[in-house]
């Protein structure tokens, strides 16, 4: 058997090479290949490197017969009965009977009807959980592994690999497809760290840990492989950071800003409201930055609601004082709309009015923008992407801040960087990211953080209602509007599906416009409206002329309607912790007293998970929670091949890892800081493979 022939007629296989195309592999047709690029797998390497994302260790597999109620165990048998059981309570159990050789016993899925549809009389499961007493002896499962209803299925006496699947290709397909060919394609994989970093750290080599990762013999093999290419992600990070830091120092020559204390002195006289000291500690830490001759690059971080664009706004007047011009770029119409708005009203008594830049501007309001930022005189301008439009020309900018700046490519807001000579940067992000992470997450910008609120911000009340509450939550709901509020409904998609069994924001909608809020004015938001459509229902909603708003996450980031006092999410258990947590800062934004309604049934462990949002308004333990749970997504903007930086390590989890890493970072930079010399060849070739983007923007590459 070739390993590297193809399976689709006609197709011609290249030579042997890691970087081959997976699809010319044995086992992969057309279908296949694009499910497995669905996962991120392009290549033979990435095939390899597609490790398990949990391991079940059934080499200790409890017999049925012997288990006794209050027993944590591993089992393992075949359904041979299952159905949907309602409770008194509405909550729907999916039940099946398991059999092995030496007896059955009943297992019990609470919240979960849905299993009903994936788990069939015949299939052979691997469960791992704890006997309770219910009518006699029941099992609660904590894991499933459906391992379907082959004739050989078995699980006894090895350590399960689960790997990442995605529909149209099962982790037990995943896992035979890597086993099928990991003989074959492990010879051609070379280790490319050196040996004193092997050596000081005690990690296997690379071609090991691959062989321990796919086919581990004890869970300590498996965690020992993964440890591995955990610490190669995170030394990869540190590398890039460190040199990004060292070339920052020396390639930083800015504009010397004077803190005269003009205009920054007037608008925190004029101001309605005391900054918090988070603000202030902020801002002080901007001002030095903006007086230090040095170009600044400053992240500001700070929850939903604690003052970002006041702080912003001094660094613009220090800015304008200067006779500089500033820049603020949002993602969206509506959100730069927003921020003129504010900072209009903040800066009337200084006489300052900011230029709004949107492409819907028409051409006479565009001419007279770009006029007005072309002049000699020092401006704010506020706008969207279309600030850094060719016909934009600034006379001096000195200062470009970008707002939720994960949500624009890295070439915007380069772009925005160099519409003046080395203008000082300020990104903003309001979302927060633990202080723990803040070095590996950010390692080559200054952060400043606002960890406090100002005062009067409410927190919002946050609760879990089950679906037996509906009609509670709804008359709840109605009294609010009924007092002139204003609400969200929340979904996770957009339209009703045989394969996905959750509530849809347009069926919803319809059903709702037609049955129980006939009486109020309803309207529809999602993604796949236009940017019109959406930023019409957006300002009507804002300006009080809906009552309902029925949507997806399109509502997430910073649109501030004070009015809206109550946020209804759907299906909950499907959302990121942090991703309730932006969610639920679009109620509260006013004086009244809001609420986050999570409705729907859910299993124990999604109601322990979400406990985390019902407990804390404070964003940053919410963050910290959710990357405990779900890891690290991309750091570096554009990915590769859809590969996030962090596929294994998770910094929170791997504290001495990454701490090993940094010291092996900084050892390797130190004797070769641009890894140019033949030793770190195939380190450098790695950088560029994986974070290609990165190596460009940090020079070095």
């Amino acid at each position: 058997m070739s390993a590297a022939g193809g399976s689709g007629g006609g197709r011609t296989a290249p030579r042997r090479s890691l970087d081959m195309q997976a699809m010319y592999l044995q086992g992969v047709g057309p279908a296949r290949a694009e499910a497995l690029r669905r996962l991120g797998i392009f290549t033979v390497r990435d095939l390899l490197m597609h490790v398990p994302h949990r391991y079940e260790d059934a080499s200790t597999i409890s017999p049925v017969n012997r288990l006794r109620v209050g027993d944590d165990a591993t089992i393992f048998g075949r359904v041979i009965s299952k159905g949907v059981i309602p409770t008194r309570k509405g909550l729907r159990v999916f039940q099946a009977v398991v059999k092995d050789p030496g007896g059955m016993i009943e297992c019990a899925w609470p919240g979960q009807p849905f299993l009903d549809r994936s788990i069939n009389v015949g299939d052979a499961l691997l469960l791992a959980g704890s006997v309770r007493f219910f009518h006699g002896r029941q099992f609660a499962p904590r894991e499933t592994i459906n391992l379907g209803a082959d004739d050989d299925a078995t699980a006894e006496g090895r350590v399960l690999a689960v790997y990442p699947a995605t529909e149209g290709l099962s982790f037990k397909q995943v896992r035979h497809l890597v086993h099928r060919h990991l003989d074959d394609w492990l010879p051609l994989v070379t280790e490319y760290l050196p040996e004193w970093m092997l050596r000081d750290t005690g990690i296997p080599p690379l071609p090991e840990a691959l062989r321990m990762v796919h086919r581990p013999a004890t869970l300590d093999d498996a965690r020992r492989g993964r440890g591995r290419l955990a610490f190669e992600e995170l030394l990869f990070v540190q590398v890039l950071h460190i040199r990004a830091r060292a070339l920052s120092r020396t390639a930083r020559v800015g504009i010397r800003f004077e803190n005269r204390r003009d205009l920054t002195s007037k608008l925190k006289a004029a101001l309605p409201f005391e900054l918090t000291a988070a603000q202030v500690r902020a801002t002080r830490e901007i001002v030095r930055d903006m007086t230090s001759g040095e170009r600044m690059h400053r992240l500001l971080q700070g929850d939903v609601g604690s003052g970002k664009t006041v702080v912003a706004l001094f660094a613009c007047l220090l800015a304008m004082e200067n006779g500089y011009a500033a820049a603020m770029m949002a993602p969206t119409e509506l959100l730069a709309e927003q921020h003129a708005d504010t900072m209009t009203r903040l800066l009337a008594p200084l006489g300052i009015v900011p230029v709004l830049v949107t492409g819907s501007l028409g051409a006479k309001a565009r001419r007279a923008a770009a006029t007005h930022i072309a002049g000699a005189e020092p401006v704010l301008a506020v706008g969207t992407h279309a600030l850094v439009q060719e016909g934009v020309k600034f006379a001096r900018l000195g200062l470009a801040v970008v707002d939720e700046q994960h949500r624009f490519g890295v070439e915007q807001r380069l772009a925005l960087g160099k519409k003046g000579e080395r203008p000082d940067v300020l990104l903003m992000s309001a979302t927060p990211i633990p202080r723990s992470l803040a070095l590996t997450v950010y390692g080559d910008l200054d952060v400043s953080i606002l960890d406090e609120l100002p005062p009067g911000r409410q927190p919002v009340t946050t609760v879990r209602r089950q679906e037996k509450s509906r009609a509670k939550v709804y008359d709840f709901l109605d009294a609010q509007v009924a007092k002139g509020r204003q609400a969200y409904l929340v979904f996770p998609i957009i339209e009703e599906s045989d394969k996905v069994a959750l509530k849809a924001a347009t069926k919803a909608f319809e059903e709702l416009r037609a049955g129980r809020f006939a009486h109020r004015r309803m309207e529809l938001l999602h993604g796949r409206l236009s940017s019109d459509e959406k930023d019409d229902v957006m300002r009507r909603f804002r300006a009080g002329g809906v009552d309902l708003l029925v949507s997806t996450t399109v509502i997430e980031v910073g649109i501030d309607v004070p009015n809206a006092t109550v946020m209804v999410i759907e299906h909950p258990e499907r959302f990121g912790l942090s991703q309730i947590h932006q969610l639920r800062g679009r109620v509260g934004r006013g004086a009244e007293e809001s609420f986050c309604i999570l409705l729907g049934d859910m299993s124990p462990e999604s109601e322990e998970r979400l406990g985390v949002v019902v407990h804390t308004n404070d964003g940053f333990k919410v963050a910290e929670a959710d990357l405990r749970l779900r890891g690290m997504g991309d750091l570096f903007g554009q990915r590769q091949h859809g590969e996030a930086t962090f596929r294994v390590a998770n910094p929170l989890r791997d504290v001495e890892l990454n701490e090993a890493a940094r010291e092996a970072a900084i050892r390797l930079l130190g004797s070769d800081p641009d890894l140019s010399s033949k030793a770190n060849h195939g380190i450098r070739q790695v950088l560029k493979r994986r974070y290609d983007r990165a190596m460009e923007l940090f020079q070095t590459g």
